[in-house]
């Protein structure tokens, strides 16, 4: 008994050691099949990185836009510019009473002075600005909303200190409006182009199981099973998605380097320090796990058919 429970693990642990040894041959076959056609390897891999990378771009374009256009607390925030003969003690009072409402999460008071200075440092009019005297500028109070930003605005512009309450909820609905379109966008782009990349796998596994069809035919015939003569070509799908991810991910760098100086100058102009952020480390990864997994699954679906095709049927 106890010799054929042995007997059974040493099958087991021989039968689990073959599986892993297969599967590390059909990693160094597969990569030195990519390695013999370069040309053809480049060519697959740049078609299948130019397709990822155009989801991949519009995607960090738009994440680089919401970032440009701030968070969204910021975004919703109101200014109530008062008017010019409010008293600063009154002004402290609407800090207080303000800010205990229960609609309002935030408020910051901004004075004249305050608003010059800033005024000063960005448009840069320095001349102009010391030849008006006076200070013009009115006290400025930046409301944070908890709740309906619309309804706080009307609830505001009925202070009788308040000049103008100015709410930007127009722009930022459509600015949300184009976010929320450009990023069903890319899912589409990502889905479309994703099937061209799966496709575009499938095609250059099925050339590569055609030209080795009579092998197949023959460990067929020897009783290999499907996963045993299926393996090296999902190994063989996955460098080309590993190539393919890590392509796209150098064209985005390249075009973001290209982008960042000119860019940097438009926002200077404009006083902003706003640059370009690329993929984090994490994303980087996830990118390229994708794409692995993307042409893992375009060989997968391929050779699986043409596994199929070149059984044979009479012995």
């Amino acid at each position: 008994m106890n010799e054929s429970v042995a007997r059974g693990r040493t099958a087991a642990r021989s039968r689990a050691g073959a599986w892993l040894d297969h599967h590390a041959y059909s990693i160094i076959a597969s990569l030195g099949r990519v390695l013999d056609k370069p040309w053809s390897t480049a060519l697959t891999v740049g078609v299948m990185a130019v397709a990822l990378a155009l989801p991949l771009g519009l995607w960090l374009v738009l994440a680089n836009v919401e970032r440009f256009a701030g968070e969204v607390q910021a975004s919703r925030q109101l200014s109530i510019f008062l008017k010019q003969d409010v008293a600063p003690a009154r002004v402290a009072e609407l800090v207080a009473v303000l800010g205990g409402r229960a609609d309002i999460g935030g408020v910051e008071h901004r004075t004249p002075d305050q608003g010059l200075a800033e005024l000063r440092e960005r448009s840069g009019l320095h001349e102009a600005i010391d030849a008006l005297g006076e200070n013009p500028l009115p006290h400025v109070l930046i409301v944070t909303p908890a709740g309906d930003e619309t309804l706080l605005a009307g609830s505001l512009r009925t202070l009788p200190e308040a000049e103008l309450v100015q709410h930007d909820a127009a722009w930022r609905q459509r600015l949300d409006g184009w976010l929320r379109f450009g990023g069903r966008l890319a899912w589409v782009l990502a889905a479309l182009l994703g099937l061209g990349a799966l496709l575009v796998v499938g095609n250059t596994v099925r050339l590569d199981i055609q030209s080795r069809r009579e092998e197949l035919g023959v460990l067929q015939l020897l009783g290999a099973s499907d996963g045993f003569i299926r393996r090296p070509f999902l190994y063989l799908g996955a460098w080309y998605g590993l190539g393919a991810g890590v392509m796209a991910l150098a064209l985005l760098t390249a075009a973001g380097a290209a982008l960042r100086a000119p860019l940097a100058e438009l926002a200077a102009s404009y006083g902003s320090g706003f640059a370009l952020d690329g993929f984090a480390p994490r994303q980087a990864l996830a990118v390229i796990f994708g794409a692995t997994a993307l042409g893992w699954l375009g060989a997968g679906a391929v050779t699986g058919h043409f596994l199929r095709q070149t059984r044979p049927t009479e012995t």
